[in-house]
């Protein structure tokens, strides 16, 4: 009765959270607006409203998924509903789960999520994740250029502007390669602001970004301890080594040394110390 009266004619949305923010609206509005149907004199939202100190508290949203195994291809792909998505190209030769979610698929493999992509739908799709490809790249750096992986990556601009810089200058393609490695490990925006740094300087190679990136890994200082006023010396020490003159005995004005005289002997006057 539900699905006839909420989905008759059959509604269209932009997206999940949009129909269940309708469905939401739509279901609060009609238990307050209807009577339930064994207690007659209370509606649906007032019996609600009385039971709900004894229900048992949501403790999160259901993780409903359908799980079908896959092969991953030598090309980084797996298929599921027509479809084909990309994966971690260390995950090529083994098998993993597809768990298919109502808007989106993730892959695992060895309790791990070696992809994860929105849900596609229709037929004959291919959803590419540049970053699955990098370790691909540092074998074949030129496939940067012609990927199909890498066609409508979507970069910030002071990456592409590396990108294009490196792209003129012989060795260039292994450079970005080595730039974007560091994608997987600092993030993308740790790499776009290492890029924007370096143009700033009016360079742009890949040895100066990664320079950048490694200082930036690098642990703050440490705060400056304040010293409390009970610690604070009241007469702070001089350093003045000519009081050390003042250990040796004097014969006739002048400081005896070792030699014929024999050792010289120390006074042991410690507050003058």
């Amino acid at each position: 009765m539900i699905r006839r009266r909420f989905f008759v004619p059959r509604p269209k949305f932009k997206s999940y959270a949009e129909l269940n923010a309708w469905l939401e609206d739509r279901c609060l509005a009609f238990s307050k607006a209807n009577k339930h149907p064994e207690l007659r004199d209370k509606t649906i939202w007032e019996v609600f409203e009385e039971e709900r100190p004894s229900l048992v508290p949501c403790v999160g949203p259901f993780d409903g998924f359908h799980a079908v195994p896959a092969s991953v291809s030598k090309t980084c792909l797996v298929r599921f509903d027509k479809n084909r998505y990309s994966v971690d190209a260390r995950a090529v030769g083994r098998p993993v789960e597809i768990r298919a979610y109502a808007d989106r698929l993730e892959c695992w493999q060895d309790g791990r999520i070696v992809g994860q992509h929105e849900r596609a739908f229709g037929r004959d799709k291919t959803i590419f994740n540049p970053l699955h490809y990098i370790p691909v790249l540092a074998r074949k750096p030129g496939a940067l250029r012609n990927g199909a992986p890498f066609k409508e990556w979507e970069l910030p601009m002071p990456i592409r502007r590396v990108w294009r810089k490196l792209e003129r200058q012989p060795g260039g393609d292994r450079q970005m390669v080595d730039i974007l490695s560091t994608v997987l490990t600092d993030g993308l925006e740790a790499v776009e602001a290492a890029c924007a740094e370096a143009l700033s300087h009016n360079v742009h190679s890949a040895g100066v970004v990664l320079n950048i990136l490694a200082r930036h890994r690098e642990p703050p200082p440490p705060l400056t301890i304040t010293t409390p006023d009970a610690l604070k010396l009241a007469c702070e020490p001089i350093a003045d080594c000519t009081r050390y003159d003042s250990l040796r005995r004097t014969q006739n004005g002048t400081i005896r040394r070792d030699g014929r005289d024999g050792k010289a002997e120390a006074l042991r006057n410690e507050g003058r110390l």
